[in-house]
């Protein structure tokens, strides 16, 4: 097969390879737990600067005790804070999580929009957020480009943007609306897996025969190559 020229021809090329190496729909690649999208949208929440292991590991404690938008939103901060601690963080996400549920109680009787420009008006959500809730919790087009996605896509060569926002306009642009979550979760589990940040192992990964990154060296945090 002849070596993709284009960012548009290699995410083709690594969508597909992606989704041999990591089946299934964005549904099953999700690793945070969850059982509804109220529920997903406060794990997502809370998996801010943190492992989906943490989130999963806080949030049954936290769910049991706030089962719905209408409990949280009666919550005190305080309590919710002792309960995520764990995540970091855990005040400001502790405002974000009630405030956010007093919004769903307010606005929309406490069910979670489906739509992108309602879910961005919550507190606490960004796009990355919501398009998760998108992708995973309602199976709609949706892709979130967190630290991951921005990573690989740049190695890949996809895009040469950093803005999270400008990211997804790139990727989404180049494949089918249908493929986003899953692409980005795979791109997600790709970089935990094999494409880490620090050292990448081009020798186990199924897109090196046409990354423009593939077995450079990566130089140490902060600095810089000379002009």
């Amino acid at each position: 097969m002849s070596r993709p020229r284009s960012p548009a021809e290699r995410a083709k090329l690594a969508a597909q390879r992606l989704a041999r190496e990591y089946p299934g729909t964005a549904l099953e690649l999700c690793e945070l737990d969850f059982a509804s999208p109220w529920q997903l949208l406060v794990v997502t929440v809370l998996s801010a600067q943190t492992t989906d292991e943490r989130v999963n590991s806080v949030s049954p404690a936290l769910i049991a005790r706030f089962p719905t938008p209408e409990a949280l939103a009666a919550a005190s901060t305080d309590e919710v804070e002792e309960l995520i601690r764990p995540t970091g963080f855990f005040r400001a996400k502790a405002r974000s999580l009630v405030s956010l549920a007093r919004a769903l109680c307010e606005r929309s009787g406490g069910e979670v929009p489906s739509a992108m420009e309602d879910l961005v008006s919550l507190p606490g959500v960004g796009r990355k957020t919501a398009n998760v809730v998108r992708s995973v919790g309602f199976g709609l087009p949706g892709l979130p480009v967190d630290t991951h996605v921005g990573r690989l896509s740049r190695r890949l060569g996809l895009t040469q943007e950093t803005d999270p926002d400008r990211v997804e306009a790139e990727l989404t642009s180049m494949l089918p609306s249908r493929e986003w979550g899953a692409f980005s979760l795979r791109l997600i589990l790709h970089g935990r897996r094999v494409c880490s940040a620090r050292r990448p192992r081009c020798t186990e990964c199924v897109l090196a025969d046409f990354c423009p990154s593939a077995n450079l060296p990566v130089r140490p945090p902060g600095t810089m190559s000379k002009a």
